[in-house]
């Protein structure tokens, strides 16, 4: 096939990139100029957001597929369709589970689950990308949407300092306490990136896909106190001081927090793939949060650059820590 792949070197995107071309792919990636590709891919150097230079970089080509990493809202889904008009036989979307409506009791989530999030504006933009597609209804662009759920690879899990900072393993390395949102046992499904490619390499092409939504997650559901846990062990820590406060209370000193902590994280995170399954038979996922998270910290660790420690986060960190180490004095962090 002849790929296309919109950001293609990213979090998630790295690992589907690779497995393209180990699978024999002839991949493109559209990326800003500037930015690094990936050997053995060919690289089309635009800025998506200029439609009339993606115009141009994309007027030479049609592709069998194209995937799109990096939309956010429906206007960049409208772009894409005007661009892509008769250019690629399938259109994919990656939106997010985050999208989903979270649960009202101890139930897997399935594609059928509805999609609301009142909490996330994030969320709220990805599921209108979605009704953009469904609206338009594939005529002449079949589509597939997907919806990954906290997929990692070149990021730190971590809901409070991580992510792409580096700030809570830090912490953690120097000994200082780290914030766990909740009690810690709210159950939370990880995905590593290479797992995820496989899901969606499957769907390529595929046409059991076509017009069709799909998530893609492991069956590994850890509770938040075994992710931190994990990660620190990871990092060489192996008793990190952990400080659980209740999600509303943190959204109290910081509502920017309110989207991934109540509209997502806050929340037990199960997930059905059977719809997944049968599309893509031989979807099974291989790798471990123990052993992901380790290979995660190595990519840290192998380069000093990609450590991104924040000032601004260590600061906040300390702020709710010593706000409230004096309102619930027996803390037993210090």
């Amino acid at each position: 096939m002849k790929i296309l792949f919109i950001g293609g070197t990213g979090n998630i995107s790295t690992s589907c990139s690779r497995l393209a071309m180990e699978l024999g792919h002839e991949l493109w990636l559209l990326h800003r100029p500037g930015r690094p590709g990936i050997a053995g891919a060919h690289d089309l150097a635009c800025d998506i957001n200029d439609e009339a230079s993606a115009a141009q970089a994309l007027a030479p080509h049609r592709f069998d597929v194209v995937v799109q990493f990096i939309a956010f809202t429906p206007e960049d889904v409208a772009r894409d369709l005007r661009l892509l008009a008769g250019k690629c036989d399938q259109y994919v979307f990656l939106s997010s589970a985050s999208a989903y409506a979270k649960p009202r009791g101890f139930a897997p989530t399935t594609e059928r689950t509805p999609l609301e999030n009142p909490h996330w504006q994030y969320s709220r933009d990805k599921i209108a990308c979605e009704e953009l597609l469904v609206e338009q209804g594939g005529d002449g662009m079949p589509y597939t949407i997907v919806r990954p759920s906290h997929t990692y690879d070149q990021v730190i899990l971590l809901p409070i300092g991580g992510w792409q900072s580096f700030t809570a393993v830090d912490r953690m390395r120097r000994g200082l306490p780290v914030i766990v949102p909740g009690d810690g046992t709210s159950l939370w499904t990880v995905t590593h990136a290479e797992d995820f490619a496989q899901g969606l390499l499957g769907l390529l092409w595929n046409p059991l896909a076509m017009n069709e939504d799909f998530q893609i997650t492991s069956d590994e559901a850890l509770t938040w106190n075994e992710i931190y846990l994990q990660t620190a062990l990871a990092a060489g820590v192996a008793d990190p001081k952990l400080v659980h406060i209740a999600s509303e209370l943190l959204i109290a000193w910081n509502p920017d927090w309110e989207g991934t902590l109540l509209g997502d994280k806050s929340h037990t995170a199960l997930f059905d793939n059977s719809k997944l399954r049968r599309a893509v038979p031989g979807f099974q996922p291989k790798i471990p949060f123990r052993e992901g998270v380790r290979r995660t910290m190595a990519w840290f660790d192998a380069d000093p650059s990609r450590r991104h420690l924040s000032a601004d986060d260590d600061a906040e960190f300390e702020r709710i820590l010593s706000a409230y180490g004096k309102a619930w004095p027996a803390g037993s962090w210090e």
